[in-house]
């Protein structure tokens, strides 16, 4: 596997983090970030959150959208799912966001799938990762 440079690595988990905090704040729940550098060239974090509704889905990513966007000068490069809204995929290259409602996250299980990954800590405001 091909290292990839420390600094963006470092900017992968700023990112990652960054996504983890604001799904938090959107009152998302069982919040992961799993590090797959050692795992996978192809991705260095996944972000995994579950939302109550299709609703909070879409706040959740809206809210995590813009907050990359302003505070760390970064676009998404692809979205999947958003008008179904049960599993919404923001892809940011070397980061990938995966908002579930509960039924697709337990179908979908990434987290047995990707289960060789570290889990990150995530630092919480409030009760999201409970």
């Amino acid at each position: 596997m091909t290292a990839r440079p420390e600094a963006a690595t470092d900017r992968s988990r700023v990112l990652a983090l960054a996504a983890a905090r604001v799904a938090d704040e959107t009152r998302g729940t069982e919040i992961r970030v799993l590090d797959l550098r050692e795992i996978t060239p192809v991705f260095d974090y996944f972000v995994i959150a579950t939302g109550a509704s299709r609703r909070q889905l879409h706040a959740m990513a809206d809210e995590i959208e813009a907050v990359l966007k302003k505070e760390h000068h970064d676009r998404k490069r692809g979205a999947e799912g958003y008008e179904e809204g049960r599993w919404i995929v923001l892809d940011y290259g070397d980061v990938v966001v995966h908002l579930f409602d509960a039924e697709a996250r337990e179908y979908w299980d990434l987290e047995h799938l990707w289960s060789d990954a570290a889990r990150v800590p995530v630092p919480t405001a409030g009760a999201g990762s409970r």
